[in-house]
């Protein structure tokens, strides 16, 4: 195993070419192998949604470590106690949700940064990130390969997001377009008018404050839009909607014909 703590997810950002990525929301090896060598620069795995566990984000990490591919975790929430064994299996990359105030953002990067930039407590001979205790001068190391994504995803986290994206730490920001639409009065419709405006606004805020952008955008031709606004990390997919979708679409070939067929179940 190798002792390098390079991230990948750091390093494609800084290249300055969008990285797209997917999102897993079925804890299974086989599923993240398979999409680790699909040819995404990131995988996203779900905590917070998905149904996976601490031990099904450490086994997902290491099914995709043998692949070119920059592993994130999204956490269930910010919590501390969570975030520090998150580190510890070897997350690098967080993407942590409802994130409304600089507070809150201030909160995560301490959660995940070893002093003096943080509190993230000591445990590296338990630690898979420090190989058990023998890469070399890991906790001087480990805090610059951390990158924080924090996720701006409600009216509060939008009317603080300037401030949120100033935070020293913080790398980046996400915005979530279905909560924050829930959060503006358009459940569900993450087109509406209202709702695009602020999320494209809002990347360009992001990237004025000279901090990556992403968002989730499944939606090819809106895509373009909102990189020209400021996106540089896009998530275009979601491992349960290709999987479901496809085998729709297979069943329809052959079921055309009855009215009941899953492919003809509107989506």
């Amino acid at each position: 195993m190798s002792k390098n703590l390079h991230n990948r997810f750091r390093r494609g950002l800084e290249s300055g070419r969008t990285q797209f990525g997917l999102w897993l929301g079925i804890p299974d090896n086989s599923i993240a192998e398979m999409m680790a060598c699909a040819g995404f620069d990131w995988l996203l795995i779900d905590h917070e949604h998905g149904p996976y566990e601490l031990r099904d984000v450490m086994a997902s990490l290491q099914a995709m470590s043998a692949y070119d591919v920059a592993p994130i975790v999204r956490p269930a929430n910010g919590d501390t106690a969570l975030l520090k064994k998150l580190c510890d299996i070897g997350v690098q990359s967080f993407l942590v949700p409802m994130i409304d105030t600089v507070d809150a953002a201030r909160a995560v990067v301490e959660a995940v940064k070893y002093p003096p930039k943080g509190r993230r407590g000591l445990g590296t001979s338990m630690a898979r990130a420090a190989r058990w205790n023998t890469v070399p001068d890991y906790v001087n190391r480990a805090n610059d390969e951390i990158c924080v994504i924090v996720q701006a995803e409600s009216v509060a986290a939008i009317e603080n997001l300037e401030l949120i994206a100033k935070v020293d730490g913080v790398d980046g920001v996400f915005i979530g377009p279905s909560d924050l639409s829930a959060s503006m009065g358009h459940a569900g419709n993450i087109l509406h008018p209202d709702v695009v405006e602020t999320v494209s606004s809002a990347l360009r805020t992001i990237r004025s404050a000279s901090k990556h952008a992403g968002l989730l955008c499944l939606d090819p031709d809106k895509v373009p839009h909102f990189i020209d606004c400021g996106a540089n990390f896009v998530g275009v997919g979601v491992d349960t909607l290709l999987i479901g979708n496809a085998a729709r679409s297979l069943a329809a070939q052959y079921r055309s014909d009855d009215e009941n067929a899953p492919g003809n179940v509107g989506y």
